[in-house]
Parts: structure tokens; sequence; C-alpha cells
């Protein structure tokens, strides 16, 4: 059995790290059970033997494997007969694009985001979360994201290049969704996990790639809970 190790809220169902969500979705795009632990800020040392402290942390066959681009290169080369994740060398090396694609996208997001994670997390989970992040960003959580209804149609414009690619073609990957959505989707899953802000409007292109990956693998994703606006 695979073992991932999953953030959490204080329920233990809402996963909310874009990280882990590109990971279970490349699981379920392999067809591969998994058991998904629940791991909050304050449990580093369930992960420990992953040499470092942050999740995704994918256990198989006693390898401790961590980093979600790592993990998916792994499970496209361990179980390379089963439907694949880039669709050949050419597509593993353009996903690198994606994954650093999501990243950017995460810290646009959080602009948005951040501060309603707190309504998530348990009281000890809460401190840690607020700490280091007002720490990291050098205000305070409510600052950070105070200005987002003036931020949001600069950054509907800035998803331009996904809009115009999903206008042609259902996914990323083209007719069937690839890593490459699943990479930047997880940061959309993370912001529907933590925040009903409304991000898309229901008839854009984005939004409806969105839908139809919360969709896909028997609703896996839209399973979880979350704000579907």
């Amino acid at each position: 059995m695979i073992q991932l190790f999953e953030l959490a809220g204080s329920d233990p169902k809402r996963t909310f790290s874009p990280y882990c969500w590109r990971i279970r979705m490349a699981l379920a795009h392999k067809g591969l059970e998994v058991e998904s632990i629940p791991w909050r800020f304050k449990d580093a040392a369930l992960i420990a033997p992953s040499g470092q402290a942050r999740v995704p942390v994918l256990v198989h066959e006693g390898k401790w494997l961590h980093e979600s681009w790592d993990i998916a290169c792994y499970l496209e080369d361990t179980f390379s007969d089963r439907p694949s994740l880039f669709g050949g060398a050419a597509g593993r090396s353009l996903s690198r694009f994606y994954t650093h694609y999501g990243e950017a996208l995460s810290a646009s997001l959080a602009r948005f985001c951040m501060r309603d994670i707190l309504d998530h997390l348990d009281s000890v989970d809460a401190a840690y979360f607020r700490e280091s992040r007002e720490k990291r960003f050098g205000v305070t959580l409510e600052a950070f994201v105070a200005d987002r209804d003036q931020r949001l149609a600069t950054f509907r414009e800035s998803l331009a290049p996904l809009r115009s690619t999903l206008k042609a073609q259902p996914f990323l990957g083209g007719a069937q969704a690839m890593y490459a959505d699943y990479s930047v989707f997880g940061h959309f899953q993370w912001a529907r996990a933590v925040s009903p802000y409304q991000l898309l409007e229901p008839d854009d292109p984005v939004a409806q790639w969105r839908d139809r990956l919360l969709d896909a693998f028997g609703g896996l994703a839209r399973s979880s809970p979350g704000y579907d606006r």
C-alpha cells in the first residue's frame, strides 16, 4: 500500500496543500490505491524519516519520498505500465514549466486566501501559522489580504495564457488531463479548500477546466471539503 502524508486542517478530510493535491491527482491518474494520512504543522516528527519537514511525503515499499516533482517522476517510472503522467520524455520536460507556473500562481492566490486558512486550523496550528506567516510577510494576515478586491481584476487578467489554451482544448494536456494539469489545478484546489472568496467567474474557461478536474476520478477533488465558488 502507498501512503501519502497530506496537510489537513482541524477536519482531517479538509486537505489543502496544493503540492499534495498534485500527487493525489497523479495517483488517481495512475489508478493507484493510497492511504491518505492527515498531517498538520505540529506533526513534523511523523515524517522525520523523509529527512525534511514538509509534505507531501509518499511512502512506498520502505522508500520515503518528498517534493511533488520527485514523487511524480517516481510514480511515472515505477508504474510505467499504467497511464502516463507526462506522455513521454518531451512531456516530462514540458511539465517542469507547469510545476513552476503553479508555484508562481500560488504566490498570487496567497494574496486572496492566506487569512482564510486560519479558520480551518486548530488553536495550536493556527498560532504557528499566524506567527510564521506574519514573520515572512512582515504584516498581519488581515493586512496581507486587505486589498484583494482591488487585486481581483488584475489576477483574472493574468490567467489569459491559461484561458486562451483552455478555450481551444479541454485540458492543458490536450484531450486528456496530464500532470501539467494537476500541477496547476492543485493551487486552485488549495484556494477552494480554505477560502469562500470567488476567484473566477463561472463562465471563465479556467473555471470550467477546474470543474472538470474537480469531477475527475469519480469526483475525488470535489468530495474533499471546500467552497464551490
